[in-house]
């Protein structure tokens, strides 16, 4: 008898590999000056060694929107898994800037995969539902940042220990998601249920409007991750323990994406987008002139404005360009993934 496609398992499984690869990103930010000072890195070269999970994660999302539908979503998520252990033994490991370069590359590539494979696993999972599913699948995204902030703070402040123990827990969640993956059947990619051709898909992923789409994802991600990457740093001096804004950023946005379904059906994916932008760029302009504990009011508007963007911009491409299938998410994602890499050198410089 065949297997069932059991929707409820992988979508769990989805959601416990992106917290995975949110903590590598939260527990980071918050190692980024500690390992640099323990390395002797100064903060530009500490930007670049940073970028580099940004340009694997480009890398692995460019490459993982053709084998998606080539090897199929399962051997991308036993390639993440891999990558996802190597990348934390190695860093554990890392001795001088070269080693953590690698290490950092490896994490981005097994963060790309899990959302070069996750992403095209939901919109197929819930093909009437992709923007509501899409945000309920990234509540986890802050939701990790969350998990990975409060660990960092407890283990470096509370607890005092290495900075390698902060580490090393990423190692829980990509155990369990390995084993909730690997026993299960995967359905087969939305482009290959609908019969669109590859070169059908390729062709979709050259129409202006998504053309458009890239470009704004150049500027999104740049506004949420690049921010978040080096808010711990940026925000150490307004008089509260910078990573806990961190952890209150991602609470909020955890929230947000969670009800995401109910605002989609009052003002549209586009409108929720148009919200996004005029949001962000107020919190932005507070957030650099607020201190003390006025900077949780000024985080929490840059919060509401940023919550939907990821998700909600893949929706939006998913629900009114479903020909451009697991490689127009991709295309996004890497776009998105391309920008931070750019932009956290120029920050680091700038923060020098």
């Amino acid at each position: 008898m065949d297997q069932q496609i059991n929707a409820q398992r992988l979508f769990l499984a989805s959601r416990i590999a992106l917290i995975a690869t949110a903590m590598t990103f939260s527990i980071r930010a918050n190692l980024m000056g500690i390992i640099g000072l323990e390395f002797h890195i100064p903060p530009m070269e500490m930007g670049i060694v940073v970028s580099a999970a940004f340009w694997g994660f480009t890398l692995s999302m460019m490459i993982g929107g053709y084998l998606c539908d080539l090897l199929g979503m399962k051997k991308l998520l036993i390639i993440a898994f891999v990558a996802h252990l190597l990348g934390i033994l190695l860093t554990i490991t890392a001795t001088d800037i070269f080693s953590l370069f690698i290490s950092t590359l490896f994490i981005g590539i097994a963060n790309g995969m899990v959302e070069a494979a996750c992403n095209p696993l939901v919109a197929a999972l819930y093909p009437d539902q992709k923007t509501k599913k899409l945000n309920q699948f990234h509540v986890w995204f802050p939701g990790g940042i969350m998990i990975g902030g409060l660990l960092g703070y407890v283990m470096h402040f509370i607890l005092h220990l290495k900075w390698e123990w902060q580490v090393g827990t990423i190692i829980i969640p990509t155990l369990i998601y390995g084993i909730l993956f690997f026993s299960q059947k995967f359905p087969v990619t939305e482009r290959v249920s609908k019969g669109i051709s590859i070169s059908q898909m390729t062709k979709a992923c050259f129409q202006p409007l998504f053309i458009i789409m890239v470009f704004c994802m150049l500027l999104t991600a740049a506004t949420e991750l690049g921010t978040g990457q080096w808010i711990a740093q940026l925000l150490e001096n307004v008089g509260v323990p910078s990573i806990l804004l961190l952890v209150y950023i991602n609470g909020i946005m955890a929230l947000g994406r969670a009800y995401a379904g109910e605002i989609e059906k009052r003002i549209s994916s586009s409108g929720m987008l148009l919200f996004s932008a005029l949001f962000s760029a107020i919190g932005l302009v507070l957030l650099g002139n607020m201190t003390g504990y006025w900077s949780f009011a000024a985080a929490f508007i840059f919060a509401i404005g940023i919550c939907f963007f990821w998700p909600t911009m893949l929706g939006f491409v998913s629900e009114n360009m479903p020909k451009t299938g697991a490689l127009g998410l991709a295309i996004m994602g890497g776009a998105g993934m391309l920008s931070v890499a750019l932009i956290l050198p120029v920050m680091g410089n700038l923060y020098e």
